[in-house]
């Protein structure tokens, strides 16, 4: 894993190494966790578990998302360097747009009545908050859908990245030296 990945003609950013996380500080009290090599490995059922975990906790919480994705991997023997590095779906480029997505998945999931809003809105601007009242409704419906968004895209993550594994790995054993194919039936 030392060397950075080429896919499709660019580098990847370098895989965090076993080693590097066990003297992480943060990392320090369960690090002999992390050194098991079942988490390091990259298996059928390793890799879409760990894309899942970095989706989901890319989504979940804006900051620490590979601390908890790291220790989300513990206990579900997902692939740790898949998990952290597939939270980066959500980094600071992007989030602007992700706020906008999640803002309207929590608006169309919630479908809230304005008319049932009246007393909580009335309540509402009758206290010191009257001003914040905008940013109040607008950050529970944004982060209302970003839990939704956490929640369906692990989901269908983990069923995609279990997919393409299934994909590349049909693929790489008919490629194979020596590997001969079975004539179709009937000849």
């Amino acid at each position: 894993m030392n060397k950075a990945i080429n896919w499709l003609g660019r580098k990847m950013p370098k895989m965090p190494e076993r080693e590097e996380m066990a003297q992480n500080k943060y990392l320090a009290p369960i690090a002999h966790r992390f050194l098991r090599s079942e988490l390091w490995r990259f298996t059928r059922r390793s890799v879409p578990r760990g894309v899942a975990l970095g989706v989901f906790a890319g989504f979940i919480i804006p900051l620490g998302q590979i601390f908890l994705a790291a220790f989300l991997a513990l206990p579900a023997r997902a692939n740790v360097p898949v998990a952290a590095l597939i939270t980066f779906v959500t980094n600071p480029f992007t989030l602007p747009f992700w706020l906008l997505v999640a803002n309207k998945v929590g608006q169309f999931t919630l479908k809230i009545d304005p008319d049932a809003m009246g007393n909580a809105k009335s309540a509402l601007e009758q206290g010191w908050w009257a001003e914040f009242g905008w940013w109040l409704q607008t950050a529970g419906v944004t982060a209302f859908g970003f839990v939704v968004l956490s929640i369906v895209g692990a989901a269908i993550s983990y069923l995609v990245a279990s997919f393409l594994w299934r994909l590349v790995v049909a693929r790489r054993w008919e490629r194979r030296p020596g590997r001969r194919r079975l004539p179709p039936a009937g000849e």
